[in-house]
Parts: structure tokens; C-alpha cells; sequence
């Protein structure tokens, strides 16, 4: 019997990749949402899970309920027993390239502590950076709701007609081009790292923390350039003050995921930009094209 794993956040970017990832990995995943971040489909199903179930023939089992509802929650898990959460809290590493996986969210101090207390609890807490991309159906991708605050999602749209034109912040770092560099990651090696995490958890490891990234950056102007090959549009853009608190460069040190999990990225920043932009046109509203 396929084992049972509960994904919070399921309907999402990042959590509906992971629910593919799982059901071609074996798994049975059973999605909760509260619709914060997803588009209602028919059956009053997250639109991205809808999709999924057509495109790989399947079922999901989906629950409409907040995290903050504790009886909700505990009749779910009085119903399952679930080998493993997946959890999206949106973390995700600040600062330069480093060696170890960064210390910054109590709650990751929160998560130690009780396996430490808790013997046959594991957790992995995986730290990610930038992701990008969409399935190469193109089906399923980035839908942001209102105005998009990550340089991709915001760049195809421009591309695509639905935003005139894009702000860059800043253009004097100590950088290739002026611009801010960053680790972009395509979704789909993102979610097959939970997947490696997931297989890390049989060895009761305790409680490990992973940098998910390519280990490489490109900067805005960089980014810009692959979008306008992948789309064959013009990216028209402007130069804005620099934001508070944004660094020059942010990029992974990944090494240890590899070692550990036998976890690598493995899509270009071309293969990225061409999901993306598959995505884009297909959905050019996004989920809302697919709801009647």
C-alpha cells in the first residue's frame, strides 16, 4: 500500500509540483488548503489539483481547511496515518553563498528541540531560493494573486502583455551588471528534493536542514535575457531605487543536499525560462482560464 503523506499548502506553486513528484514517486498524497494562495476550481477543488488529476488520470484527496483549525485537523489525522507533513512556511535562505544551511526561523529551533525530546520524530527542514519554472505540460505553474513581488513571474507577464513594464531596483551592486544576483531553481527540482528528503526521513536522522538551489546566480539583467530568448518578446524595463535590506548576491552552497540526500538540480536557466514561458502562454490569466 502506497504510503499516505499529508501536503499543507498542496494547491499551491510549490506544493502542487510536489504532489505530482509524489504520486510518480509511489506516494498517496492527500492535499489541505485554505484557498490563501489557490484558485478555486470546479468541484471546489484547488484548480492546480483538478489539473492534475486530468493530466496523470488520477484522484486526490482533498480537505477545504485551515491549519488554525484544530478539530479539523484532528479528525483528519484520526481518519489517516500518515508517514510523513510536507509543510510549506515559506522559508527560504538569506545572505551570501554558505557552507551550512542558515539558523534564522525559531520555529526551525522549535522542530529540533522536539526531536530531540521526541526520539522517534524526524524532520527535514529544507531551505529553499529561488524557484522558477512550471511542469512541462504547462498545467500547472506559478499563478500569483495580485501583483506579482518575484522578478519571474512578474517578467512573463510582461512578456505576455498583462504588465506594461518591469522595475529593476538598483542597478549599481558590486555585481556582473549593476543588478542584483540570485539562485534560481526550476520548481520541478525543487519538489523532487522533497522527495529525497522524504526517503532521508527512513533512516531516523533526527533533524537535518538542506540548502536547495542550483549553487549558481544570475543577475536581474541576466534573467531579463534568458526570458526574452525563451519568449521571443522584448522585455521592456525600467531602473528604480534599490530596495531596503536587498543584498547584492544571494546564491546556495547546495553541496550538502547532495551528499546527504543524493539530491542535485538538475534543469538549466534555459530549460527554466522555456517551462516558464510554456506556462505563460497557455495560461496567459492564469488559473482562471481553466474555471468556468
Amino acid at each position: 500500500m502506497a504510503e499516505k503523506v499529508l501536503v499543507t499548502g498542496g494547491g499551491g506553486y510549490i506544493g502542487s509540483h510536489c504532489v505530482v513528484e509524489l504520486i510518480e514517486s509511489g506516494y498517496q498524497p492527500v492535499v489541505v488548503d485554505n484557498f490563501s494562495n489557490a484558485v478555486r476550481g470546479e468541484g471546489d477543488l484547488p484548480e492546480s489539483i483538478r489539473r492534475i488529476e486530468k493530466f496523470l488520470n488520477t484522484r486526490i484527496e482533498f480537505h477545504d481547511l485551515d491549519l488554525l483549525d484544530r478539530p479539523g485537523l484532528e479528525k483528519l489525522f484520526k481518519k489517516h496515518s500518515f508517514s510523513a507533513v510536507i509543510h510549506f512556511a515559506g522559508l527560504k535562505a538569506v545572505g551570501e553563498s554558505v557552507e551550512q544551511p542558515l539558523r534564522y526561523y525559531f520555529i526551525e529551533e522549535m522542530i529540533k528541540d522536539h526531536c530531540k525530546a521526541e526520539k522517534d520524530w524526524n524532520a527535514m527542514l529544507l531551505r529553499y531560493f529561488n524557484p522558477i519554472g512550471a511542469h512541462s505540460s504547462g498545467q500547472i505553474g506559478e499563478d500569483p494573486q495580485g501583483i506579482p513581488n518575484n522578478l519571474l513571474p512578474y517578467v512573463a507577464q510582461v512578456a505576455v502583455g498583462r504588465r506594461p513594464c518591469l522595475s529593476i531596483y538598483g542597478n549599481d551592486y558590486d555585481t556582473i551588471d549593476g543588478t542584483g544576483v540570485r539562485d534560481y531553481i526550476h520548481v520541478v527540482d525543487l519538489a523532487k528534493g522533497h522527495i529525497a528528503a522524504l526517503k532521508k526521513l527512513k533512516e531516523n536522522c533526527g533533524c537535518k536542514a538542506y540548502n536547495l538551489g542550483t549553487g549558481k546566480g544570475y543577475s536581474v539583467l541576466e534573467m531579463v535575457k534568458a526570458m526574452e530568448k525563451a519568449s521571443g518578446k522584448e522585455i521592456t524595463y525600467k531602473i528604480a531605487p534599490r530596495r531596503g535590506g536587498d543584498v547584492a548576491s544571494c546564491y546556495a552552497d547546495p553541496r550538502l543536499a547532495e551528499k546527504e540526500l543524493g539530491w542535485k538540480a538538475e534543469f538549466d536557466l534555459e530549460r527554466m525560462c522555456e517551462d516558464l514561458w510554456r506556462w505563460q502562454t497557455m495560461n496567459p490569466t492564469g488559473f482562471s482560464n481553466g474555471v468556468s
